[in-house]
């Protein structure tokens, strides 16, 4: 039974192949970055108020040039079809039913156009741009063409730091099933299953293209060696000019380039550090947040991720200046754990505990919690 997302960790590793979890659950080095995501929450109690009449609640609040029911969505993360079968499109039918967007990775397995087909409610797509024009060109007219008005840039990843967990087990290494890989997967046998059913993983969006290779493991290596180690603020020019809908750079972790963002004609940006995936001793996103914000002092959406595990975490984001969160591995672990129903659970159970929170706070509204702002919370001593 899947009471909260740590629950769910726990029935996903289980039922993974360890080169799996471990490529989601895992972080940069030493991991030390990591593990801010989650201990800085701390930093901040939450301010209670009594005798409030809280029976009519909403947690409908407005990011991302739409009011939204929930004030959390689904973000890009790579390779959800190795998770469950036909993950993102599992995971894309329980974003709808929620009535929140999913951002689609680069690195999926199911191309925009399968999620497009297979799938209703909002599609927004994560684009890593890659060294060769006709592959950057042929993602974003797959963008266009799938009725994707939200793009995000991921901007903090051009050179790919050390996860030494992937590389004790070959993630993007190994190109093929390797006795020690193929043991690893048959232990799980219900995983095995899962995906036999499902058909060979491929990347969805290179899969025609012969130079890639066959089959996920082989594919996403070459992905990951073509990603642009040039990406500067002229491509963002660019993409803002070629991009005719709304742009948010995600990986912002910094005043300067926040408000570089903005200059650059960005609609939104995501303070992030890659889930602590990517610079080691990097601050955590919630330590970052209350700066940045003050910096843009509302002038952009700023949404957040890495690190978001109870409602309590989104409420903290919120008050300290986020439109909106992003979760990652939170929604991942319930996919893996049990499909379309676990991701299902996992946003469930997250609008429950901000519901609650906001009322035991004496709050009735996530608009009632944003104009309160920082007020909202106490500085933990």
């Amino acid at each position: 039974m899947l009471i909260n997302v740590e629950d769910a960790r726990r029935a996903a590793r289980r039922r993974l192949p360890k080169i799996f979890f471990d490529y989601i659950d895992g972080g940069a080095f030493a991991e030390e970055t990591l593990a801010a995501n989650r201990a800085d929450f701390g930093r901040w109690n939450l301010r209670q108020r009594v005798l409030v009449d809280t029976s009519r609640r909403t947690l409908a609040t407005r990011f991302l040039g739409a009011e939204r029911p929930l004030p959390f969505m689904l973000g890009p993360v790579g390779y959800l079809g190795l998770y469950a079968g036909h993950g993102e499109i599992l995971a894309a039918r329980a974003a709808a039913a929620a009535g929140i967007p999913l951002a689609l990775s680069t690195f999926s397995i199911a191309s925009l156009a399968t999620l497009r087909a297979r799938t209703a409610g909002e599609l927004h797509f994560q684009l890593y741009v890659l060294n060769d024009p006709a592959v950057r060109d042929e993602l974003i007219e797959a963008a266009l063409a799938a009725g994707v008005t939200t793009l995000f840039l991921t901007v903090d990843t051009a050179v790919t730091s050390v996860r030494e967990r992937d590389m004790r087990n070959g993630f993007r290494a190994v190109t093929h099933i390797t006795p020690r890989l193929g043991a690893s997967m048959l232990a799980r046998p219900f995983w095995c299953l899962d995906m036999l059913r499902a058909g060979m993983p491929q990347c969805g969006a290179v899969a025609h293209r012969p130079e890639f290779g066959h089959g996920a493991l082989e594919q996403a290596g070459h992905l990951a060696r073509r990603i642009d180690t040039r990406l500067n603020w002229a491509d963002v020019a660019w993409l803002r000019q070629r991009w005719p809908h709304r742009l948010v750079l995600k990986g912002i972790l910094s005043v300067e380039d926040a408000l570089a963002a903005r200059e650059a004609g960005a609609d939104a940006i995501v303070v992030s550090n890659h889930g602590g995936r990517q610079l080691d001793g990097a601050p955590s996103t919630i330590a970052m947040l209350p700066e940045i914000a003050e910096a843009l002092a509302g002038t952009l959406d700023i949404l957040v991720d890495s690190g978001f595990r109870r409602g309590a975490d989104i409420v903290k984001a919120l008050a300290l200046g986020a439109s909106g969160v992003m979760l990652g591995r939170a929604y991942v672990y319930g996919l893996a754990a049990a499909g379309e129903a676990g991701v299902a659970r996992i946003i469930a159970h997250l609008a429950e505990e901000v519901d609650l929170t906001l009322a035991l706070m004496g709050l009735t509204s996530v608009a009632e919690l944003k104009a309160l702002g920082p007020a909202a919370l106490r500085p933990r001593g």
